[in-house]
């Protein structure tokens, strides 16, 4: 004869307790600023604290670091420079790390941006800590050549050599660090960026066709981000359609040798360019008033603005290049222009102006249907989850 039924329960729900404990883990997040996790990482941060782990956010603080806390997450200050990639100037940084991994003892680090990715990789090797970059986009170092270029491949190949988990936003940034020996194929694995969230980011009514056309780029103000080229296509499209609105939201002056400064963004304001719109906490009524989101970027890894705009049900125009063509099927979700041409781009937002309005509309409701079927953020947080387990579990079998 069985136990009593009360009894099974019971004795089930304490091995279950017990397996939730066990499973508790100490996990880190760590990035070149807290606005990065906030704005980005926010989605695997909020299901990790809900399936009960204990978070702590390692980045230099900023706004974002109270709203994380608030979250319930700890915040660890991380004095670093984001400029450059120096192995001599950022040994103190690669130092610093190993210091607070090795005070903190997490059973796992994810990580984020380059100099994190690189030194953090490093230092967790060191002390024996498993460690998950996220290889968001390959920057400034990947897009000069020369020995900024040389200095990054090694510093990769050092750092990530052996790790068994390596993300990467787009097949692109994958085949080239697999090519170049970096990684191999089996250490890198898909997601797509930091996902969307699906309701939050929901369909939006489109413009009236009585309004005049709106295009706006959502970015960090760099020239690396295409916006001299945004700037030229403006003036080649104003010529003909002086009507037609061109919007820029986002930062200017920001700590990067790319980075346009205000004084410039007046002068185009000045000529009836463009409308500088600043920066925003909820760029959802920008994207909403928008008839088309513009991004001609040198290089992306899973361009955030777009899939933002696509989710929302807006037509997109971009350059063919990593990561933008990931997110836009060409002629259907949106209209791909060559890189590093403003004329391109140019021709590309003739195009869109050449539509109708029921074929704008029909563009938009294409990519939330795309980012529906590819780029739900529920995908991102379940890859994460089995990366975690993956590493964490071969690192228990091990010990």
């Amino acid at each position: 004869m069985g136990r009593p039924r009360g009894l099974r329960r019971d004795g089930m729900m304490r091995i279950l307790k017990i397996a939730t404990l066990v499973s508790r883990m100490k996990i880190l997040m760590s990035a070149n600023a807290a606005w990065n996790i906030w704005n980005f990482r926010r989605p695997v941060l909020e299901a990790l604290l809900l399936d009960g782990h204990d978070m702590t956010v390692l980045a230099p603080q900023d706004d974002a670091a109270r709203r994380l806390a608030a979250r319930g997450c700890r915040i660890r200050h991380l004095e670093m420079s984001v400029k450059g990639l120096n192995p001599v100037l950022d040994l103190a940084l690669l130092l610093r790390l190993r210091g607070e991994f090795r005070e903190m003892r997490p059973d796992v680090i994810l990580s984020y941006t380059i100099k994190n990715n690189i030194y953090g990789a490093l230092a967790a090797k060191q002390v024996g800590i498993p460690f998950l970059p996220n290889v968001s986009g390959l920057g400034t170092a990947f897009l000069s050549g020369g020995l900024l270029e040389a200095v990054a491949v090694t510093l990769y190949k050092a750092a990530f050599r052996s790790l068994p988990v390596v993300f990467f936003q787009n097949e692109d940034d994958r085949d080239l660090f697999v090519d170049r020996g970096l990684v191999t194929r089996a250490q890198g694995r898909l997601i797509p960026g930091s996902g969307i969230d699906l309701d939050r980011f929901a369909a939006a009514p489109y413009p009236k066709a009585s309004e005049a056309p709106v295009f706006l780029m959502i970015a960090r103000l760099l020239r690396d981000k295409g916006i001299l080229e945004y700037v030229e296509a403006a003036r080649i499209v104003k010529s003909t359609h002086p009507e037609a609105r061109f919007q820029i939201l986002g930062a200017t002056g920001t700590e990067n040798r790319t980075a346009i400064d205000r004084d410039t963004v007046r002068q185009w304001e000045r000529e009836g360019i463009i409308e500088y719109l600043g920066t925003s906490d909820d760029v959802r009524p920008l994207i909403g008033g928008a008839h088309c989101v513009v991004l001609p970027s040198y290089r992306e890894g899973a361009p955030r603005t777009l899939i933002e705009a696509a989710s929302m049900a807006r037509p997109l125009i971009a350059t063919d290049v990593a990561g933008c063509r990931s997110v836009i099927a060409n002629g259907e979700t949106g209209i791909l222009c060559g890189v590093k041409s403003g004329e391109s781009l140019a021709a590309a937002c003739e195009r869109f102006l050449h539509l109708d309005v029921e074929e704008r509309k029909a563009m938009g409701r294409a990519g939330r249907r795309k980012m529906e079927r590819e780029y739900d953020q529920r995908i991102v947080v379940e890859a994460y989850r089995r990366a975690i387990n993956d590493v964490t579990s071969t690192r228990g079998m091990a010990a």
